[in-house]
């Protein structure tokens, strides 16, 4: 049977169960991240250290085990990698109920990051290989859509249904991943590729440098997301939320509308541009006198990062073997949870030494780094057929 990736056409059933199932799993995920804190304090009578760990700690597993599960996908499926991950976040969720303390909540989310990291980095290789060459970075971008509108709408989800009583929650976390389970199964499998006889290591070449591009760029969301409500507060601009919700929806906006530009231009150029866009916004937000200049700070790095992402995931795809693929794109996003852990302790450094216009300073000049880097990265495409670049 020819691969749609062969043929030009987008295989939308699939594509949607993939998206869908991703959706799904990230709606279980966040659900419980609202009501975590004070559950915490009030239950086991923990601090802000038990908190800190307990909302966290599923971004320690994905870091640790997603190029272990690209692996895993590029030996076994797809489909069966990524059915696992919505399976361990259910557990997660299942595990919630038990009376095991605050030791058990914590293994409970650990084992959620173990499902989030299977089934985004399986979910994300299973994309590209749905979609037709020429449509594969806006693909990327539309997958990351899925996840990003799973986080947000689980944590208002997590929160409405709080009043119901703690256990609702649970009860939501553990079978939203399970739909997400049924529409990954009715989504046939690909065939994939053969290992090769190369090397087995879990960080691939191709994989570093677009993640440091990555991890660089994570200093802006980080910053942005921790600091740009207070930071505006104490200029007298009110209503620094708007800043945050413009800057979500110029994001999800930018990938549905020119989510093709890393296709159609080249990843390589656009990634760069994308990370000066970035750099862009956040210095016009360092200094905005008002709400109106933020938020067109918002816009523009909105904008730019909204791409950069996929603009580099392309190029890591581009330069991967197809048999190593999904290892190379779990290292490649391991790098984001990787910027999220050093970015989040030294922008507080930086705010507390410097003051928050700093954190955007530093952080813009992050992003430049980000888009200089871009510039050095090979531009190749590799495919099962021949094709021009």
């Amino acid at each position: 049977m020819t691969a749609p990736s062969e043929t030009g056409t987008i295989p939308r059933l699939a594509l949607a169960g993939v998206f869908g199932g991703l959706f799904c799993g990230y709606l279980g995920l966040s659900a419980a991240i609202p009501v975590l804190p004070a559950h915490v304090r009030d239950q086991f009578g923990a601090g802000d250290l038990a908190v800190g760990l307990a909302v966290t700690s599923t971004a320690l597993t994905a870091l640790l085990t997603r190029p272990i599960f690209g692996g895993l996908a590029d030996r076994y499926g797809h489909r069966s990698v990524m059915r696992f991950g919505a399976v361990a976040v259910a557990a997660g969720g299942l595990l919630y109920f038990l009376p095991l303390g605050l030791v058990g909540l914590l293994a409970a989310r650990l084992l959620a990051g173990i499902g989030e990291a299977a089934l985004f980095t399986a979910g994300a290789v299973w994309t590209v290989t749905l979609a037709p060459h020429h449509r594969r970075g806006q693909m990327i971008g539309l997958y990351g859509v899925a996840m990003w509108g799973g986080i947000s709408l689980g944590t208002a989800l997590g929160a409405a249904i709080r009043p119901l009583g703690i256990e609702a929650v649970w009860a939501f976390c553990a079978a939203a991943p399970l739909v997400g389970l049924i529409l990954i199964s009715i989504v046939p499998p690909q065939p994939h590729a053969q290992p090769s006889k190369g090397g087995r290591g879990l960080l691939l070449r191709p994989a570093v440098l677009p993640g440091l591009g990555l991890a660089l760029g994570a200093a802006g969301y980080v910053g942005l997301a921790a600091f740009v409500i207070r930071d505006l507060e104490l200029r007298g601009i009110d209503s620094g939320v708007i800043v945050l919700s413009t800057f979500s929806a110029v994001y999800a906006g930018t990938r549905l509308v020119i989510g093709h530009l890393p296709d159609k231009l080249g990843p390589r150029r656009v990634a760069s541009w994308c990370g000066a866009g970035e750099a862009a916004g956040l210095l016009i937000i360092a200094v905005a006198p008002n709400l109106p200049v933020a938020v067109l700070g918002a816009v523009v790095m909105g904008v730019g990062f909204s791409l950069l992402h996929p603009s580099l995931a392309l190029m890591v795809m581009n330069n991967t073997e197809s048999a190593k693929q999904g290892a190379a794109i779990g290292a490649y996003t391991s790098f984001w949870d990787l910027g999220l852990f050093v970015w989040g302790p030294a922008t507080g450094a930086i705010a507390a030494g410097f003051g928050y216009p700093a954190v955007f300073v530093v952080a813009a000049g992050c992003a430049l780094a980000a888009s200089l880097l871009a510039m050095t990265i090979p531009q190749t495409v590799r495919t099962e057929k021949a094709v021009d670049a």
